[in-house]
C-alpha cells in the first residue's frame, strides 16, 4: 500500500485499528514469552529469517544464500514456509520436482529449484518443522515467520528493504508494520537490503545473475534492447530499476501483486519484443508469451555477517 510510504494524512482514520492490532499481538506475544501458550522446539536449530513489515524485503535470496552458505559450513539445512499464494489438499507439503507454485506458493518452488534443498510447506511452522527434521535436516530455515511465536527460534535475522524502510512508522493497518521498530533490538542481525543502512546493520545487496529463457530459444536480449518487464513481487520498481541499471531500455512495464501469476490479457500487446521477468514470476509462468525470459538474482553478504554467524552457531553447539 503506496500510502503507507507517501505518509497519506488519511491514514489517521486507521490509528484506532492499528491500536487493538498492537495491543492483540501484545498480548499473544506476551503469553508464549511467559509459557501461557506452549512453542515448538524442534530437535535441530531454527533460523528465522523474517521482517517488521508486510510486502517483500528481499527475504527469498537470503534464505538462498543460507542454504549455499550451510551447506560449506558442514550442515545439511532444510526450509520451511508458510506457502503464500499456494493451496494443497494436505499439510505439511514436501516439496518435489512436481511440486507447483499453485500448490505450494512460489518462493517455496523458487527455493527448492534453486538450492534443492528439502522444503516443507504448511500453514503450522511446527509441523513443517517437525516434518523437516524427520527428512534429516540438521538446521531448519524458516521463511518468513518472525511473528510465528509458535515456533521457538534460535537465531533471528531481519530483512529491511533499504530504500523503502518502514513506511510511516505505524502498525497495520495504518502502517506496514507487522511488530513496532523497537523489534529489531531483540534479533540477531538487521540486514539492510539495497539502501544506506542504520548503524549496527548488514548491507546486502542483489547481484544479478544471466538472463534464463522461461518461454524462449536462441539468444537472450542484450543490454541496449528494447524489452518488455513484469514484476510480481513486494516492490516491483527495485526489479525495473535492476533491469534500467543493466542498461536495458524499458518499453512497458507490467506490475503485479505480490505472488500474483500474470494472466494472458495482460500479456496483450506485448509480443513485439523480449519480455523479462524476475525468478519468482518465471516458477508460475502460465505461458501466453514466446520470448520471455527471466533474471536471476543472488545475495552478496558481508564477511562480517559470516563471523557473526559462525559465531551464533558454535554457542548453539557449545550449547548442546
Amino acid at each position: 500500500m503506496q500510502a503507507w510510504y507517501r505518509g497519506a494524512p488519511w491514514l489517521w482514520l486507521l490509528w484506532p485499528l492499528s491500536l487493538l492490532f498492537g495491543l492483540v499481538s501484545g498480548l499473544r506475544r506476551c503469553l508464549f514469552r511467559h509459557g501461557l501458550k506452549a512453542a515448538y522446539r524442534a530437535p535441530v536449530p531454527v533460523m528465522v529469517v523474517g521482517n517488521l513489515t508486510v510486502g517483500g524485503n528481499g527475504k527469498t535470496p537470503m534464505v538462498i544464500w543460507l542454504v549455499e552458505w550451510l551447506r560449506k559450513q558442514g550442515y545439511n539445512p532444510g526450509v520451511i514456509s508458510r506457502g503464500y499464494g499456494g493451496n494443497s489438499d494436505h499439510y505439511p507439503l514436501v516439496l518435489s520436482n512436481t511440486t507447483r507454485a499453485e500448490q505450494a506458493g512460489d518462493e517455496p518452488v523458487l527455493i527448492f529449484k534453486r538450492t534443492g534443498c528439502p522444503v516443507v510447506v504448511g500453514p503450522k511452522r511446527a509441523e513443517a518443522a517437525a516434518t523437516l527434521a524427520g527428512l534429516g535436516a540438521d538446521i531448519i530455515i524458516s521463511d518468513d515467520g518472525l511473528q510465528h511465536y509458535a515456533l521457538a527460534r534460535d537465531i533471528e535475522l531481519v530483512v529491511v528493504d533499504g530504500k523503502r524502510r518502514f513506511g510511516n512508522g505505524r502498525l497495520l493497518p495504518m502502517g506496514p508494520l507487522r511488530e513496532g521498530k523497537w523489534r529489531l533490538a531483540s534479533v540477531d542481525a538487521v540486514i539492510n537490503n539495497g539502501g544506506p543502512g542504520d548503524a549496527g546493520e548488514y548491507a546486502m545487496t542483489l547481484a544479478p545473475g544471466e538472463l534464463q529463457p522461461v518461454s524462449a530459444t536462441g539468444e537472450p536480449p542484450a543490454p541496449g534492447a528494447r524489452v518488455h518487464a513484469m514484476a510480481g513481487i513486494g516492490h516491483p520498481p527495485r526489479f525495473f530499476t535492476t533491469l534500467n541499471e543493466q542498461g536495458f531500455i524499458l518499453d512497458k512495464q507490467l506490475a503485479l501483486a505480490d505472488h500474483k501469476a500474470v494472466s494472458p490479457a495482460q500479456l496483450a500487446g506485448l509480443a513485439d519484443a523480449p519480455l523479462l521477468m524476475t525468478e519468482k514470476d518465471a516458477v508460475k509462468w502460465p505461458g501466453g508469451h514466446d520470448n520471455g525470459w527471466y533474471l536471476p538474482v543472488n545475495a552478496r553478504l558481508p564477511t562480517e555477517f559470516e563471523h557473526m554467524l559462525s559465531s551464533r552457531l558454535k554457542e548453539l553447539n557449545h550449547g548442546d
